[in-house]
This record gives C-alpha cells, sequence and structure tokens, in this order.
C-alpha cells in the first residue's frame, strides 16, 4: 500500500563543523579531468540535474491501447494451488508476473500457514500497547462514492475520497472491532453492506444510494507498522515459508538492497478493519509489486486497472478535481467504462493472497470483519526497474517525494548483484553513468565558483542510515549533501535549493558519503554476467 508522507528528513552531523573552521580539518576532494568534465554547465552556472532515462525521455501518461478492450469486466486472473510443488514453482511466479493483477488462492493451506498469528486477538495478546493508525471514513456501498463533507446535502458519483487520521492501539481497536461487530448485525439496514457482491455488482445498490447522511462513520485501522523483529518474530519468521519471490526479504527482491527499513514496502504492514474500510484507488510506491494476504475472517473486495490505463485514471483524476499521485480517490465504475477502461473485480476470501503487478491501479473495500497484511516486491526484471525510474522522473516532475530513493538503490544493486540481462544490465549501467557525471559536475562546480573558499568534509554513511532527501524540493540528495541548521535541526537540501537558501553557503556544510574514486570503481566493476554452463 501507499505510505504515508514520511517526516523531515534529518541528518546528525558532526556539531563542530558548524562552529569556527579551525576547529576541525576537512579533506578536499581532488577533482581529476575524466569523462565526465566535459559535462558540467558553462561560465560557473550550477549543473543542470541529469535525466535517468535513457534517451533523455521525459515520461508522461501513456496514451490508452490503441484498440478498445473486449470485455470491461474481464475475468480476473486466479490460480488455484493445490499442492506445496505448485506454490514454489517458477510457473506460479511467471503467471503473477504476466498479469496486471491475480488472486492466488489455496497458498496458506498448502504451506501450512499459521495466519492466526496475524489475527485481532494475537494482535493484543503478543503487543497490545502498540501504535496503529486510524482512518475515520462513512460507509458505503463499494460501487459509489459520497461527498459528505461539500454541502448539507451529500453528493453522489464523486472522486474525492476524504478521511480524518488519527491514532490509537492495538488493544483499543480491537474492543471497537469487537463492539463494531455486535452493534452491524443487529442493524438490518446495514445488511446489505456487510454482505458478499456476485458476479460483480453489488446488491441493493438503490438502498445505498438513500442511506446519505445516515451512513454510518467506521474506523479503519491501517499502517500498523510489524517491522521490529524482536516484537513480531514469531509473525516474520511464518512469512518465510512463502515462495522466495513473495517474501518480504530475499535476494531477488530489489527493495531488500536498499540498506534500511522503508515502511510498508520491505517491511509488513497490517491492517484491521470493519465492513466499508475503504483503501483509495492508487498505484504503489514508485510502481513496485505489492503482496497482500487476507487473514480474515471477513472478506475484501478488490477493484483492478491494467498499467496501461494509468494514463487515462490520471486524466480522469484531473477532470474530477483530484491528484492522482497524492490525492486520495475512489473511482467510479461509471466514468471507467464510459472512458473504455476494463476493470478486474473480485473478493478476496481468507487465506487468499493478492498479488499486484508493476503499475497496477488499484482500491479495496473491506466486505466483512478482516485483517490483512501487505507489503512490496521488486523483482530483479527490466520491466520493473524501468517502471521504478520512470515514476522516480514523474515524481520529479510534479513535485512528489519518491519514497524508494532509486539512485541510492541503483548503486546497492550494482554493488551486491550480478545481472545476467542484458537490458537490465544496460539501465542499471545508464543510471550509475549518469549519477557520476552530475556528481562530477557538482565537484567541478563548486571548485570553479568558490575555489579555496569551501571544503567539502568526508562523513560516510552509517549502518542503516536512511537515504537523503531535499527539505524544500523533495528530490532525492545522493552522496553530495548540502546541510545547513532549521530550527536547530540540521536538514539537507540539494545544490540548486541551497543555492537560492544561501548563494554564497555562508551557513552550509558541504558533506560527501562516497569518495569519488570508490564510485568509480563500483561502476567500472559492474559488469554484465554470463553464467556458463559446464
Amino acid at each position: 500500500m501507499q505510505s504515508a508522507k514520511p517526516p523531515i528528513d534529518i541528518i546528525r552531523i558532526d556539531k563542530r563543523l558548524f562552529m569556527n573552521e579551525h576547529l576541525l580539518k576537512s579533506k578536499r576532494i581532488k577533482v581529476e579531468p575524466t569523462l565526465y568534465s566535459n559535462l558540467h554547465s558553462p561560465l560557473n552556472l550550477p549543473p543542470t540535474p541529469v535525466s535517468y532515462l535513457p534517451n533523455g525521455r521525459i515520461p508522461t501518461p501513456p496514451q490508452p491501447p490503441k484498440y478498445p478492450p473486449l470485455d470491461l469486466n474481464p475475468p480476473t486472473p486466479s490460480v488455484i494451488l493445490e499442492t506445496r510443488r505448485e506454490a514454489t514453482s517458477a510457473q506460479l511466479q511467471q503467471y503473477c508476473l504476466s498479469q496486471p493483477i491475480c488472486v492466488v488462492r489455496g497458498l496458506a493451506n498448502v504451506l501450512k500457514l499459521d495466519l492466526g498469528l496475524f489475527s485481532t486477538k494475537t494482535l493484543t495478546e503478543t503487543q497490545p500497547d502498540h501504535q496503529i493508525e486510524v482512518r475515520t471514513q462513512r460507509q458505503q456501498a463499494s460501487d459509489e462514492n459520497i461527498d459528505f463533507t461539500s454541502s448539507s446535502t451529500p453528493i453522489k458519483n464523486v472522486w474525492k475520497c476524504e478521511s480524518s487520521r488519527s491514532y490509537t492501539t492495538i488493544a483499543k481497536y480491537a474492543q471497537y472491532q469487537a463492539c463494531s461487530y455486535h452493534d452491524m448485525i443487529k442493524d438490518d439496514c446495514n445488511e446489505p453492506l456487510v454482505s458478499s457482491t456476485t458476479n460483480g455488482s453489488s446488491k441493493n445498490s438503490s438502498h445505498h444510494s438513500s442511506l446519505g447522511l445516515a451512513a454510518r462513520t467506521i474506523k479503519f485501522g491501517t499502517n500498523l507498522d510489524l517491522s521490529d523483529e524482536k516484537k513480531w518474530v514469531t509473525q516474520l519468521t511464518e512469512l518465510n515459508k512463502l515462495p522466495p519471490f513473495m517474501r518480504v526479504v530475499s535476494a531477488g527482491n530489489l527493495l531488500s538492497h536498499i540498506g534500511y527499513t522503508i515502511l510498508g514496502m520491505n517491511s509488513v504492514q497490517l491492517y484491521m478493519k470493519v465492513p466499508g474500510s475503504r483503501t483509495p484507488g492508487h498505484q504503489e510506491n514508485n510502481n513496485f509489486c505489492s503482496v497482500n494476504i487476507n487473514i480474515g475472517p471477513g472478506d475484501c473486495e478488490w477493484f483492478g486497472v491494467a498499467a496501461e490505463y494509468w494514463g487515462v485514471m490520471h486524466t480522469l483524476c484531473e477532470k474530477n478535481g483530484v491528484n492522482f499521485l497524492t490525492g486520495s480517490w475512489w473511482p467510479i465504475l461509471d466514468d471507467l467504462y464510459d472512458a473504455g477502461v476494463p476493470v478486474y473485480r473480485f473478493i478476496q476470501k481468507p487465506g487468499d493472497l493478492v498479488f499486484v503487478n508493476t503499475g497496477c491501479v488499484h482500491w479495496v473495500q473491506a466486505i466483512g470483519w478482516c485483517n490483512n497484511i501487505a507489503w512490496n516486491i521488486g523483482p530483479l526484471t527490466y520491466s520493473q526497474f524501468y517502471a521504478a525510474i520512470e515514476r522516480y522522473e514523474w515524481n520529479k516532475l510534479n513535485s512528489c517525494k519518491s519514497i524508494v530513493p532509486v539512485i541510492h538503490l541503483t548503486w546497492n544493486i550494482a554493488r551486491n548483484i550480478r545481472v545476467n540481462d542484458r537490458e537490465l544490465f544496460d539501465l542499471i549501467k545508464f543510471i550509475l553513468t549518469q549519477s557520476l557525471k552530475y556528481i562530477q559536475s557538482t565537484l567541478t562546480y563548486l571548485e570553479q565558483r568558490f575555489d579555496d573558499t569551501i571544503d567539502i568534509r568526508k562523513q560516510l554513511r552509517t549502518p542503516d542510515e536512511p537515504a537523503h532527501y531535499c527539505i524544500t524540493c523533495d528530490c532525492e540528495v545522493f552522496n553530495i549533501l548540502f546541510v545547513s541548521e532549521m530550527d536547530r535541526k540540521h536538514v539537507v537540501r540539494c545544490l540548486d535549493c541551497s543555492l537560492q537558501f544561501d548563494k554564497d553557503f555562508e551557513h552550509v556544510v558541504i558533506l560527501y558519503q562516497f569518495p569519488l574514486n570508490d564510485l568509480q570503481t563500483v561502476n567500472e566493476q559492474f559488469q554484465l554476467y554470463s553464467s556458463i554452463s559446464m
């Protein structure tokens, strides 16, 4: 699922760097002529930010497929597993990666997954005081969206999907979940909302429309962090029974090479639901894949749109006054059908695993009382990595933070993984080259502009240190950090924003985290790997 916006990027540095110059000796980087030297901007101007898409392509929302779909309600790709061998087969991975979205049934049974470890009862017994985010929403039919906030009269068929945020503990939400069950089963007027759907259509849709202001307010427990390996060791160990390509951590998972925890992406998050709880429409952060398992006991209803239609979805969001990247929206199905967008619609039962492929737009509503667990994965494929860097560049154009620091990740991949796919290798090599180009150009600019008046100080990365982002524009800042004080904290800016903040760098400390020679060596040693069969 999409993560909430992370907190302000703060860096811990030696406070003496902000004191008198003589208190701390600094090490200057020697800028030698390289193949990148002629690429910096002329006339001592700061270097132009580079594009990490080959051929300098500017990302744009895709046009819809040339030929209209044959079916606007296509059958959902699904697999029913009957043996452990089927669950661990290469064919299952190939199938999941060939479909926009698919539901895998029987996985928990054949792998003997103890889903009870993620039940509300177990969570309450294990960590009752653990914090969980709560979204207050209105309960309504899954194929409708009513705006209860715009005026005294609710407005039907809008895309804006508002909710308010608060926080509570597992124990308190568990009590609410239980009370909600006892209350709702006594309330006949809400009965259709907790029932399942058949043939892709909701029962008694007209009845839902008449609810109006009487629609029940509900609370959705979301983004429960299960990343602490000491607190949740039993739960996390159980998930190691999954096939390698579905696991939270595996050598072939790109997100396992980030080097620190990104909550909900390379760590598990849990969702505690009552009927009507909604996860609004979205693509996963940087278009990575995701895995979602319904713990039960109730069902969830899913909607999915293939990645090639995200441009249409983007246009419809604009038309309906919501931001595709950062807004909260619930698509109206009739709008999608009128635009020729096919929608997968299916029920996820307890034990079912939903695999969301690269770039698939999806939204989810709970039918019953249930818990879900989810995380992201990054298959080691060209299509996945290209989609990630393309969204990275699109995010920059739209001043939207990329939760995945793709440049930092690319360097780690070059260090850690042997790549034997030519397309993927060429893409990674291109990103490394562009990154080196920008670093070299920045160093050259600093040397020419400031000569000996400023120093670039060495501060190597610490274990588990997150990647850094500009406090002003939210872009990733790799290797060369421009640090200043803000509200008694040290924050990072990119070069351009630092120059706007302090054009002479009088109150800016410049740090580097990787010696240039080390990065050049990593780039040179990253070669296409070919296994030789004997």
